[in-house]
């Protein structure tokens, strides 16, 4: 069964839902009849997906709802959280979607380490903050889903900045889930979506078609939903190219450089190839 939260005229706000893994998110909750608030950036970005939205929609465009929404800024998002109160009575899903992955170096310029930190993390941290209290008060099954990266856990080299962001998503999703399921009463709860490699605006890269190794983003929000009815917080999607069971071998690998000592990120030093080849065999 879905979970009770996916019910007809339900309200699902999802941030960066003009399109990539949040698209498809609204997509699939408006034709569970849901209603739909997406917030993003860029005027014909929200209006072609508000139309796509609508015709989907059982009730037409008077369920879709879109929103221009820097979720780097605090008062954008508390603006986008009465606005949905005010159109909808307020929401049961919360979808921290939105993300930026311009790039990052050690030494490179710090625009970039703060605008990444800023959408990424702080984004999600103001989303949380400012959703949680007012779907606490309305006593009703929630969802709060923060979109986090296997980049935040494993933290490959290559994009520092980007690997900061999303391991400060874990954490805080960690604690916020922490925090929930310890109040009285509180029907919401925390989830942490780790998508594997999927094909959107994000990850194209200049790329018109979809890499063979790529999920859509349609069948990671399938997966997330089918998680999310057997209620596991940590949806650790696979992909076309790497299985669960690499993802696992990996990540215990990553805890397994401050238990054993290694050099950080040894998965990537010459020294521990072979160690690191065996392990992910199991041998």
């Amino acid at each position: 069964m879905p979970h009770p939260a996916m019910s007809p005229h339900h309200v699902a706000v999802i941030t960066g839902g003009a399109s990539g893994l949040g698209f498809a998110a609204a997509m699939r909750f408006a034709r569970l009849g849901m209603k739909i608030c997406i917030a993003d950036l860029g005027a014909d970005r929200l209006a072609d997906a508000a139309a796509k939205l609508s015709a989907a929609a059982p009730g037409g465009g008077a369920d879709i709802m879109a929103m221009s929404v820097d979720v780097s800024r605090a008062e954008d998002v508390s603006a986008l959280e009465i606005a949905v109160r005010e159109r909808f009575g307020g929401a049961d899903i919360l979808m921290n979607n939105a993300g930026v992955q311009p790039g990052s170096t050690m030494f490179g310029p710090a625009d970039n380490w703060q605008r990444i930190i800023s959408v990424n993390l702080w984004g999600i941290i103001h989303g949380s903050q400012i959703f949680a209290p007012r779907m606490i008060e309305r006593g009703r099954p929630g969802l709060i889903i923060n979109t986090g990266s296997k980049q935040g856990i494993t933290t490959p080299p290559g994009d520092p900045a980007y690997n900061v962001s999303k391991a400060g998503v874990k954490a805080f999703t960690e604690a916020l889930q922490h925090e929930l399921r310890n109040r009285a009463g509180v029907r919401i709860s925390a989830h942490l979506l780790i998508p594997g490699f999927v094909f959107t605006g994000l990850t194209a890269k200049g790329r018109t078609e979809k890499p063979a190794a790529a999920w859509t983003p349609e069948q990671t929000i399938d997966f997330m939903i089918e998680r999310l009815e057997d209620g596991d917080f940590y949806i650790l999607c696979p992909d076309n190219d790497v299985p669960r069971r690499l993802d696992e071998r990996r990540i215990l690998w990553a805890a397994g450089d401050i238990v054993e000592n290694r050099p950080p990120l040894s998965r990537w030093h010459p020294d521990y190839a072979e160690a690191f080849a065996a392990f992910v065999k199991g041998t």
